[in-house]
Order: C-alpha cells, then sequence, then structure tokens
C-alpha cells in the first residue's frame, strides 16, 4: 500500500482553523490524499470542578480574570497543538512544576501527548509560575492558555 507522507503543517493549520471557527470538524481532500480534524467541544461542567480544585479561593478574593484576559496576558503560555496533558514526566512521579514556583525561560512545564509523541512545553520566560489552569489527562486545544508565568 502506498502511503502519503503525513503533512504536520496542514493539520496545524485545520486544527487553528476549527478553533478560530467553532467548529468541531472539517475535512479537506485533493487527489488521493485526505485528511481530517476533529474535536469535541470543551464541557463546560467538567472545567468548572477542575479549576476549583486547582485553584484555592480566599474568601475576599477579587474575580479571577476570564480565559479571554489570560490569553493576553504577556506570560500566558498557550499551547502550540492538540492534545492530552500530562504535569509529570512519567506516572507517579512529581510534577515538572508547582504553583508559586520560579521557573527559567526553556525549562519544561508539561508534556502535549499528540499523535503518539510526547512533546515537552517549555517556559517562554523566566518568573514565578502563578497559575495552572489544566490537570494530567485534560485535553487541551490550540492556543489554549495552560498557564501563566508572572
Amino acid at each position: 500500500m502506498n502511503r502519503t507522507p503525513i503533512d504536520a503543517e496542514a493539520i496545524r493549520a485545520l486544527a487553528e482553523i476549527l478553533v478560530e471557527t467553532g467548529l468541531t470538524e472539517i475535512e479537506i481532500a485533493e487527489k488521493d490524499s485526505r485528511i481530517r480534524v476533529a474535536r469535541q467541544p470543551a464541557p463546560v461542567a467538567a472545567a468548572v470542578p477542575v479549576a476549583a480544585q486547582t485553584v484555592p479561593l480566599a474568601a475576599a478574593a477579587p474575580p479571577a480574570p476570564t480565559e479571554l484576559d489570560l490569553a493576553q496576558h504577556p506570560g500566558a503560555v498557550k499551547s502550540p497543538m492538540v492534545g492530552i496533558v500530562y504535569l509529570s514526566p512519567e506516572p507517579g512521579a512529581p510534577p515538572f512544576v508547582a504553583a508559586g514556583q520560579t521557573v527559567s525561560a526553556g525549562q519544561t512545564l508539561l508534556l502535549i501527548e499528540a499523535m503518539k509523541t510526547f512533546n515537552q512545553i517549555k517556559a517562554p520566560r523566566s518568573g514565578t509560575l502563578s497559575r495552572i489552569l489544566v490537570a494530567t489527562g485534560v485535553p487541551v486545544e490550540y492556543g489554549e492558555v495552560l498557564m501563566v508565568i508572572d
């Protein structure tokens, strides 16, 4: 069977179109090749308990910034791809980083598994990791804010 090599850039571009348009599926076909990218809409109810578990609430805390506010933050660490998040290098191991920890530019913060490949997501800058917005095993979308470095 003659197989065409996978065009990773085309897949990334299609994934970006899904995020921008809010679609859940897109497919292109040319000659004898076809690429289909699909995603499940993020469950809103599931995101609330995870955020409540990972971020302790103070009695007089100001309202939490929205996802849009965090995306504009200069220290926002955004997902470069669609995949599954892993906060530690292997099951049972301590996480790469913890909230409140000082991180260095280039330090591994987490892994994203995409197409059976584990991709290291590194700190874009040095600073204090103020927020971790994802949990191990959670699917993420392209451009989603994963962590915030102040």
